[in-house]
């Protein structure tokens, strides 16, 4: 990070946006609690995200690029599990991971071991492991990668529904035609730094001779391949 200024609005879907290696996982580790910044401050629900990480941690839920899930255990083992770490009761884990498995399409998969899904089946078990606990911010970093045009448009349905729950959601993607359906505002960074922000619409029509979000992005970040 590079005197990155990030201010995400309560019950939003932002979009944090940047070609690889600009800063995405490293501000989602700093959110998390996971990495400590040198300097400047990084606060959620108002608490330091270092300082406070615990408690913050009980309101958000990730979703991380890598399936962070066990492979050799189904997805109700996996969810009783993930649940117990948030002290939830096995009848609430029952019933969330209920509704979140008939809704995301996995139900009667919910017996089969986690590394005998597709790859898009593991995108939405990750999902659901995020969301045992009712979080109110939801972080997704790349929630779509590698995953086929039905489980994607399940996705986009079902986070636009979380989201009508006036719960808020931060989305990194390198798919801009989902971050200009799906986000309220984007963030654009680059090499740590802020490039600028805004609704999909808004830059859009102040960028000169875009026609969508992909033309901004790759006005203000360059045609250069990143590694």
């Amino acid at each position: 990070m590079d005197g990155l200024n990030l201010d995400v609005k309560k019950n939003s879907v932002t979009g944090l946006l940047g070609p690889n290696g600009a800063g995405k996982t490293t501000c989602i580790n700093i959110i998390c609690g996971l990495v400590k910044a040198d300097d400047g401050t990084a606060r959620v629900f108002d608490k330091n995200c270092f300082g406070a990480k615990e408690e913050i941690r009980k309101k958000i839920g990730v979703v991380p690029q890598q399936i962070a899930l066990f492979g050799n255990l189904t997805a109700w083992e996996n969810y009783n599990y993930i649940g117990s770490l948030y002290n939830l009761s096995k009848a609430l884990i029952h019933e969330r991971a209920n509704y979140l498995l008939e809704r995301l399409g996995l139900f009667k998969h919910a017996d089969k071991r986690i590394g005998r899904y597709s790859g898009g089946m593991k995108r939405r078990a990750n999902i659901i492991a995020s969301l045992l606990h009712d979080p109110e911010l939801v972080i997704l970093d790349e929630p779509t990668a590698g995953v086929d045009v039905q489980s994607r448009a399940l996705i986009h349905d079902f986070l636009q529904e979380y989201h009508q729950r006036n719960k808020t959601i931060l989305y990194t993607s390198h798919h801009l035609d989902e971050a200009e359906e799906l986000c309220e505002q984007v963030v654009i960074i680059d090499e740590g730094k802020y490039i600028l922000s805004g609704s999909p619409k808004e830059l859009i029509a102040t960028t000169p001779g875009t026609r969508k979000l992909e033309d901004v992005f790759l006005h203000y970040t360059g045609h250069s391949v990143r590694d």
